[in-house]
């Protein structure tokens, strides 16, 4: 890519400037090459031409595009150079507030001079476990990263921390110590991290002063290191040091201190301990007061010396030694006080005696007072000849003062880090360590000396192990991903090194002229001038003789040689170190003895092989200076040694960086800053990235950002990889720019930039376009409006214009309408005047003529009615006289007809009579009946015929009878007493028929009288009984209601007047009770392995097993009524013991079962008979005898049948139980096994047997079902035939006919045609309902035609694309109904395989149940059980809700019900069923008032649970099992107190089962502990398994794909960095997780609020968890991840309302995190936005939304990075609010929980026991 591609129109650029460094400037013209300038402008417009030198050719740098500008990484940076690196750290640093930066594999760390809320304990624990390349970068993050690979490759880590003074190395390495004892807590001793973290202000305290750029440096060098055991946890530390600057503690320069220790003991030195000391204030001593100022401003000296006693007690030093160190420090002030008088013209000096410091001096070290003030001004002189002593000049005499006084503080500094190292040892075998070294950075200043010197050279040692670390890195990076590998070219300082520390080098040159007797600093200058005067690192100044320049790979730096020497040979005289080493006091002897030194050292090494105690320099042999080693040559030789451990071990790189020289926080000083990164080796990592491929994108990543540059057709292929290789190939020409690795793209410098640009372009050209056409539609869509408008207002001119018109037209039109009508009014009028006089006219005339005709009329018709009325009356009269003869003849002639009839039928019934006797119980009798019914039918019919004709004759008679009386009483009148005879009888034979008529009539009312009697009676019962229900039901619901208002008022006013109180005391008594669980739970810790000592193994007794006793019946429990019917069966059962009889239960339930369904359909035929009874009581009281005697016969022959199959029954039972005696018996006389297989294959052959037998009586019973059924409706049949032909029966003969037969019959065809209509309206109606449904269906299937034809008529008038549209909803709509009618056929085949699932489980653990059991019981234990078992089961009827056990049962019941029982035993059952036996077996030990027993049991139970919960501290499912039952076993004995104010909801069946005898308050009080312990460990589980899938699930999952877009980030994710494996998850494996437990809880019977409490706990901590996640990465605050969170919250949100937890609070608790995503995707501009986020952000603290708002990322360059303007407009719309100073939320808050009472509704007594649990020695009483 040639440059005229790249510095073209608006490129930014970066140009030299004298002041700034570095400045930003934009190119506005196009490149060219042969340009001699570039044409730029300046960021203040000023326009500026860069020249360019033809030959060189050096263009400026260019800049990084903005996205990329504050990455967390500057190795991810398109182009690394300088003014890059220097803008990042400065945005990052100014506008964000973000002090940590990465570099590759460093951390840059800028000290921001104040105080940050990002070291807390949350912050510690969110960055525990996280990737590095996850988190923004932090100390932490790094830390984290040593531990990790600690743990996972098993190999020792190192932390270098370096940096200038004042850059923060000191806290930087404090915080990484700190992050060690947290995550690493010690294994062995509980206080050992607290004495890691002590021996820091032990060590500033001696090691740290104040200088010119800080308040706190240190002033010695020091690798520490934290030793672990396997399980990574801190068992011991060890620290080294290197090169303290003695001279400061006789020199300080101006505006510094001394050590911190000296200021710190004299402002204590008022305490009354420290009067002995004579120690006034710091300004009274010499050397403290040297620098002018004594305090430093913030810092309390007299506070911290406090805090520094208190480290030392921690450290283990006595408070005999402690004084010791005061007292040396205190005389150390002392001794540079002294007076020194001079002599004898300056020759000889003398202190006088009476000095006040020398004699503080001398009594607070214990020495000689004489001695020490003669040695302190003479020497002694040893030559071969003789020895003498020589007096000292003055400036003689200070220096072996200032050098006493350095070596007694260099002495007192080695003890002290000896008894620190002493105090941090164990003798636990270390694993592994980790190294902090904080060491001192380059340094440079107008005067550099030999500290100087010796500082350079180590950091030219680190720079070269750096920079090789370095390069090592970038290759294994290349090789993995099979990249070719080629030579950089990097900095090698090995040259340098020689120079300083190779044979004749500068270090060498200055040992070999120590050793001259009268070596001076300028020979020594000079041998380097003559040696090194070649050497390309070695340089002499031009103006000075006695200072040389070494050219290091920061800086030059030039050294003055002046106390090279002096301070390498650290002369301190002999004379003075023996008066020390006779001092009274034995730690100041002990000081400066060197073999109980060498010797303690070795003990030391003995003893401890892995941690070595070893000092920086070893001790000072002799005072001899000929024979002692130099100062160079020590810390040359402690400088390899700490090499040899980095190179052991893999480093991490920490630098620190100074912002600024006044101590300003939050000020960025370039100048400063570009020095020290060229000084730290940052740039050189920089240039060793660049000069390779910096940017590396994965194949995915590459994919998803720059698709926009693939053409359609490249879109198809499936092969990621090849397309962004094609992608690559088009796009940038030259194959060396990029390459491609197995799992990465590799770029040179600036290819993503390019990339970056043409993205850019490719948007940009994309905006236009958008831009084109939205403007073209704006424009279009105004000129639609315009010309609507036009035509609007047309329309509106032209209307009015029309309506104009047509008001003329219509004004016109009603004119002549009005001629019109008035014309013709006036016309109207005049005719009809006219015709109005023409019809009175004929109307008078036509009355005159009609009224004529009308009177004509009249006259004539009034004749006509007289005639018609006369003729009438004759013809009437004549008809009587005729009609009275014919009656009398009639009347005669059919009374002797009926006379004759009468006999007939009297005959023929008796005849009929004795028939029926003889043939009673002929089988034939209803065929015979029918065909004597047809044949009196016809017979009926013949008789019906021949009556009509005798009638027909009868009345003609009766006419010629009549014409005879009359031709007789006109002939004879003597006759007449015979008419009248014949009179009387035929009125008496009217009479009889009227009188037969009215009995019938009569009997008629009374039947339907009684009927409808009856029927009311039946309906009056109904109404009562449904009335009597009603008002039952009523009584309860009131009863209830009442109870429960009165309960809920009480519990409100209890609840409004506790609730304060309750919170507060349940806060502090929850952290009790974790305090007491964690102190018992070691006591229990200690107490098992007493128990375990002392413990010797026991005969444990071998409960019978009954499982099959429940798997074969499919019956968990069996009820005492399931049992009633075997209650004559058990006590044989009982005598043989229930082991002998658990083997046949199973049969016996099976046998039990078949008889039941038996029973059951005994019973159901019982009701059918009766209610065929019922029926037929009704019907019989009109029924002859016979019919009653039939009826009778056949329900006497059904009874019969019914007890016959009732006495089979009983049979099958006594031969069961035969059996079943036989067999137990034959189980106590052999215990075999092959017996007991030979008894049960008897018995599975036996059960075959009753089994077949059980069929056939099945079958009898249904077919005599079937029979009854045929019996009742041949009866009702039978009924009515014999009715009929009994009334039927006169027609036989027509000869002798009865009136009392003929009103027979006459009743009998009434009774035929009743049936016939009851039949005929049974039919119709069915008929009429067979309709009904027809038409019911007709109308829906037409209604269902009418929406089709609406549908059709409304698809029809659609376009095409509507019809298909509307099919396809129509089609999805069906199909949808059916997939959920089959969905629901589904769910039914899911139960039934479930069902037979749980079937085969049952048959497989009834196998297993069977193998058991062949296991041998020892005799002894069975008939004691027998016994037992035999007494509990007589009392089984009235079970009273009690158990009992034997006091040396008690551990088998715990064992059994608590130690090694599984949820899933019991999960079939009644919830929380252990505790409900519990408390029936305390309430038994209650009932017989033993307080040891229900002592033992209570105790027994809860150390039971401990252990549970021990054993099983991470498992929900039985933390949660056991906390379900210990709240339920709390609720019982609260429930059954007898405390009134529990029993509000008892029944009076509960009120019986109340404890009578102990008060357990004292018991409750200890399970309410429990409880919350339990709670609490189950919160921790829940916690454990949550907090890994949070950040993945919540923050980083895309559950809206494609929204989030990758931005060219770059953290190089390194594989150390990377766990093994997916880690990722989703939110859905979230909410899986969350149903498994809300199912857990609630299967088990968890109370209802304490699982919304513990829902409420999680959800807060997700939202904590979370938010700090997100309050600490950068990467994810941009828009799209603020709605990808708040999309995964609208789901958790959803759960709760799906689980019914809105009352819980736990959707509260995600506020937080709700608002941080709505202000991830608010605007952030104006001030109206700031106004509208503070009203908003109501949750979330000050500190959080600023640290959000400087998170806040764009993801690509369309979005706007939030302005420091608004962030600080934001703050000062917050300034009011007092929220608290922490950033991040405490995810392991607890709330206080609350536990509520629930009462149970189920009773003692309706609890039954499985026989899964083994509790057979359980008794019920």
């Amino acid at each position: 890519m040639s440059a005229s591609e790249l510095y073209t129109k608006y490129t930014r650029v970066w140009i030299p400037d004298p002041d700034e460094v570095w400045r930003s400037a934009e190119v506005i013209k196009d490149y060219k090459v042969g340009d001699k300038s570039l044409h730029l402008k300046l960021e203040d417009e000023t326009l500026y031409e860069y020249p360019i030198d033809p030959q060189g050719n050096e263009l400026p740098f260019l800049r990084n595009p903005d996205i990329l500008v504050g990455e967390n990484d500057l190795t991810a940076l398109s182009y690394l150079h300088e003014p890059a690196v220097l803008h990042n750290l400065k945005v990052r640093f100014i506008e964000s507030n973000h002090i940590y930066t990465y570099c590759g594999i460093v951390l840059v760390a800028i000290n921001p001079y104040e105080q940050l809320p990002i070291y807390g304990q949350d912050v510690i624990y969110a960055y525990s476990g996280q990737n590095m390349g996850d988190m923004d970068p932090h100390i932490f993050a790094v830390a984290e990263e040593a531990y990790k690979q600690m743990a996972r490759d098993e190999k020792n880590q190192s932390i270098i921390v370096s940096g200038e003074s004042g850059a923060g190395k000191t806290v930087s390495a404090k915080y990484a110590m700190r992050f060690f004892a947290t995550v690493g807590g010690s294994a062995s001793e509980p206080n050992i991290e607290t004495k890691v973290l002590s021996s820091i202000p032990v060590m500033e305290a001696i090691g740290n002063a104040k200088t010119t750029r800080n308040d706190n440096s240190s002033r010695f060098g020091k690798y520490i290191q934290i030793g672990f055991d396997k399980g990574y946890r801190i068992i011991g530390a060890n620290m080294r040091t290197y090169l303290l600057e003695k001279s400061r503690v006789v020199f300080q320069a101006e505006d510094e201190r001394n050590y911190h220790i000296f200021y710190q003991l004299c402002a204590s030195a008022s305490l009354p301990e420290f009067k002995d000391l004579g120690l006034t204030c710091a300004e009274d001593y010499f050397y403290t007061s040297q620098g002018g100022d004594t305090s430093i401003d913030g810092v309390d000296d007299a506070d911290d010396f406090e805090k520094t006693r208190h480290a030392f007690t921690l450290l283990g030093v006595k408070e005999s030694h402690q004084m010791t160190i005061f007292r040396i420090i205190a005389a150390i002030l002392h001794l540079g006080n002294l007076e020194i008088r001079v002599e004898r013209d300056g020759d000889a000096c003398s202190i006088l005696s009476e000095d006040n410091h020398l004699n503080s001096f001398c009594s607070l070290l214990g020495v000689e007072h004489s001695q020490m003030e003669h040695w302190l001004c003479h020497r002694k002189l040893v030559t071969r000849a003789e020895t003498y002593v020589k007096s000292m000049s003055l400036q003689q005499v200070v220096n072996a003062r200032n050098a006493l006084a350095k070596h007694i503080y260099a002495r007192l500094f080695r003890w002290i880090m000896q008894h620190i190292n002493k105090s941090l040892h164990t003798t636990i075998k270390q694993h592994s360590f980790i190294g902090v070294l904080d060491i001192y950075g380059f340094e440079t200043f107008e005067v550099n000396s030999f500290e100087q010197f010796c500082i350079n050279y180590a950091n030219e040692k680190l720079q070269q192990q750096f920079n090789l670390h370095v390069f090592k890195l970038e290759q294994e990076e290349y090789m993995k991903e099979g990249i070719p590998w080629t030579l950089i070219d990097f900095y090698d300082n090995q040259p340098c090194i020689d120079l300083i520390e190779a044979k004749l080098g500068i270090l060498d040159l200055l040992d070999e002229e120590c050793k001259v007797p009268k070596g001076t600093d300028q020979n020594w200058a000079q041998k380097l001038y003559d040696r090194h005067a070649n050497s390309q690192h070695f340089q002499k100044p031009r103006m000075s003789n006695t200072s040389f320049i070494v050219l290091h790979f920061a800086d030059k730096v030039e050294y003055q040689s002046e106390g090279f020497l002096e301070k390498n040979r650290d002369t301190v005289y002999e004379e003075q170190i023996n008066i020390l080493k006779a001092s009274k006091y034995q730690m100041v002897a002990d000081l400066f003895q060197d073999e109980k030194d060498a010797a303690s050292t070795t003990s030391v090494r003995k003893e401890i092989p892995k941690v070595s105690v070893r000092s920086a320099r070893p001790a000072i042999k002799a005072a001899n200076k000929e024979h002692k080693k130099t100062v160079g040559h020590q810390f040359r030789n402690s400088l390899h040694l700490l090499m040899e451990t980095l190179n052991a071990t893999t480093p991490h790189y920490v630098r620190c960086i100074k912002p600024n020289d006044e101590k300003l926080s939050f000020k960025f000083d370039s100048k400063r800053v570009v020095q020290q990164l060229r000084a730290c080796g940052v740039l050189e990592t920089i240039r060793i990235s660049a000069a390779g491929f910096p940017s590396r994108w994965s194949y995915h990543d590459f994919f998803n950002r720059y698709r926009v540059l693939m053409k359609k057709r490249d879109l198809c292929n499936s092969d990621k990889k090849q397309i962004c290789q094609t992608l690559l190939e088009d796009l940038i020409k030259d194959p060396d720019k990029f390459h491609f690795g197995r799992t990465k793209i590799f770029f040179r410098a600036g290819q993503v930039a390019y990339l970056e640009k043409l993205r850019a372009d490719k948007f940009r050209a994309a905006t236009i376009m958008i831009q084109k056409t939205v403007r073209g539609w704006l424009q279009r869509v105004r000129y639609k409006k315009l010309r609507q408008a036009t035509v609007i207002i047309q329309c509106y001119v032209r209307g009015h214009l029309a309506r104009r018109l047509a008001e003329h037209l219509r004004r016109t039109r009603a004119a002549i309408i009005f001629q019109k009508q008035y014309r013709m009014l006036r016309t109207l009028q005049a005719y009809q005047r006219v015709r109005s006089a023409a019809i009175t006219i004929q109307a008078f005339a036509r009355g005159m003529i009609v009224r004529r005709i009308y009177h004509k009329i009249l006259v004539e018709h009034k004749a006509i009615t007289l005639q018609k009325y006369t003729r009438g009356w004759l013809a009437r009269t004549r008809f009587r006289r005729v009609r009275a003869a014919t009656i009398v003849l009639q009347c005669y002639y059919r009374r002797m007809k009926a006379r004759q009839q009468l006999k007939a039928l009297k005959i023929e019934a008796r005849s009929a009579e004795h028939l029926k006797k003889l043939n009673v119980g002929m089988e034939n009798k209803v065929v015979q009946l029918q065909r004597k019914i047809d044949e009196q039918n016809k017979e009926y019919k013949l008789l019906h015929e021949q009556l009509s004709t005798l009638t027909s004759a009868h009345s003609s008679e009766v006419e010629k009878l009549k014409k005879e009386l009359l031709r007789y009483q006109q002939s004879h009148q003597g006759d007449g007493n015979q008419l009248v005879s014949l009179q009387e009888e035929m009125e008496h034979l009217r009479l009889e028929l009227e009188k037969t008529h009215s009995e019938r009539k009569v009997m008629e009312d009374s039947y339907f009288k009684e009927k409808d009697l009856l029927r009311k009676h039946i309906f009056d019962l109904e109404e009562e009984n449904t009335f009597l229900k009603q008002e039952k039901e009523e009584l309860n619901s009131r009863i209830l209601c009442q109870s429960e208002d009165e309960f809920a008022r009480i519990a409100v006013e209890e609840n409004i007047q506790m609730k304060k109180e309750l919170e507060e005391e349940r806060a502090r008594y929850q952290n009790l009770v974790k305090e007491y669980s964690r102190l018992e739970q070691r006591y229990d810790n200690l107490r098992d392995e007493i128990t375990i000592m002392k413990q010797a193994p026991g005969h444990r007794r071998n409960p019978s097993n009954q499982s099959s006793l429940e798997s074969d019946s499919n019956y968990p429990s069996i009820s005492a009524s399931e049992i009633g019917d075997t209650e004559d069966i058990m006590p044989q059962v009982e005598e043989v013991g229930m082991e002998e009889a658990a083997m046949d239960m199973t049969l016996f339930l099976k046998l039990q079962k078949r008889v039941r369904e038996l029973e059951q359909e005994r019973k159901k035929l019982q009701t059918q008979l009766k209610k065929k009874e019922e029926e037929s009581k009704k019907p019989q009281v009109t029924e002859v005898k016979t019919e009653v005697t039939s009826e009778h016969e056949d329900f006497a022959y059904n009874s019969l049948k019914r007890q016959e199959l009732e006495s089979e029954n009983k049979k099958l039972k006594n031969e069961l139980n035969e059996l079943r005696k036989a067999i137990a018996d034959k189980a106590t006389q052999n215990n075999s096994s092959n017996d007991i297989q030979d008894s049960y294959n008897l018995l599975l052959n036996q059960l075959k047997l009753a089994n077949e037998e059980l069929e056939v009586r099945k079958e009898e019973v249904l077919i005599l079902r079937t029979q009854i059924m045929k019996a009742a409706q041949q009866k009702e049949i039978g009924k009515n035939v014999e009715s009929i032909a009994s009334d039927t029966r006169w027609p036989n003969s027509d000869k002798h006919i009865d009136q009392e037969d003929a009103i027979e019959a006459y009743q009998g065809m009434c009774k035929t045609n009743q049936l016939l209509e009851a039949q005929l309206q049974d039919q119709r109606r069915e008929h009429e309902e067979e309709v009904e449904d027809l038409k019911n269906q007709m109308d829906a299937m037409k209604e269902e035609m009418e929406k089709q034809q609406e549908s059709f008529l409304q698809t029809l008038q659609l376009s095409p694309e509507v019809q298909v549209e509307f099919g396809l909803q129509r089609e999805i709509t069906r199909l949808t109904n059916e997939n959920l009618d089959l969905k629901e056929l589904l769910e039914k085949l899911e139960k039934n395989e479930k069902k037979l699932k749980k079937e085969l489980k049952v048959y497989i653990k009834k196998v297993q149940d069977f193998q058991a059991f062949q296991t041998v019981v020892p005799a002894e234990r069975r008939q004691r059980e027998c016994h037992m078992q035999v007494a509990v089961q007589r009392k089984e009827k009235n079970f009273q809700g009690m158990l009992e056990y034997y006091k040396e049962d008690e551990p088998l019941l715990i064992q059994n019900l608590i130690t090694d029982l599984k949820p899933q035993a019991v999960s079939a059952t009644v919830p929380c069923l252990p505790a409900y036996i519990l408390y029936m077996c305390i309430r038994h030990a209650d009932y017989i008032n033993d307080d040891q027993k229900v002592h033992s049991l209570l105790t027994s139970t809860i150390n039971g649970i401990k252990r549970v919960l021990k054993k099983h501290s991470n498992d929900f499912e039985m933390t949660s099992f056991w906390l379900a039952n210990t709240r339920r076993l709390l609720h019982c004995l609260k429930q059954y107190s007898g405390d009134a104010g529990f029993m509000t909801q008892n029944t009076p069946k509960q009120n019986e089962h109340c404890l009578k005898n102990f008060d357990l308050t004292e018991y409750r009080q200890v399970l309410d502990h429990l409880s919350i312990q339990i709670y609490q460990q189950l919160i921790k589980i829940a916690e454990g398994t949550f907090h890994h899938m949070i950040v993945s699930a919540v923050l980083e999952n895309e559950s809206i794909q494609g929204l989030s877009g990758v931005k060219p980030m770059g953290y190089r994710n390194r594989s150390s960095s990377m766990a093994e494996g997916d880690s990722s998850y989703s939110l859905d494996e979230i909410i899986r997780q969350l149903n498994a437990f809300h199912t857990i809880m609630c299967d088990q019977g968890m109370d209802p609020e304490i699982v919304q409490q513990v829902f409420k706990q999680l959800f807060y901590m997700i939202n904590a968890v979370a938010l700090n996640n997100l309050l600490l990465r950068k990467d994810v605050c941009s828009w799209s991840t603020g709605m990808q969170l708040r999309f995964n919250i609208s789901q958790l949100e959803e759960w709760i309302r799906a689980k019914n937890l809105q009352e819980s609070g736990a959707a509260q608790t995600l506020e937080p995190l709700i608002q941080a995503a709505q202000l991830l995707q608010l605007k952030k501009k104006t001030s109206e936005d700031a106004e509208a986020i503070c009203s908003l952000c109501t949750s979330l603290t000050t500190q959080q939304i600023v640290k959000i708002l400087n998170l806040y990322t764009p993801v690509n360059e369309f979005e706007e990075r939030v302005t420091v303007a608004f962030i600080r407009d934001i703050q000062m719309h917050l300034q009011e609010r007092n929220d608290p100073p922490q950033l991040l939320l405490d995810f392991k808050h607890m709330f206080p929980v609350l536990f509520p009472f629930n009462p149970s509704s189920i009773t003692m007594d309706s609890i039954d026991l499985p026989a899964s649990l083994n509790l057979e020695f359980l008794n019920k009483v």
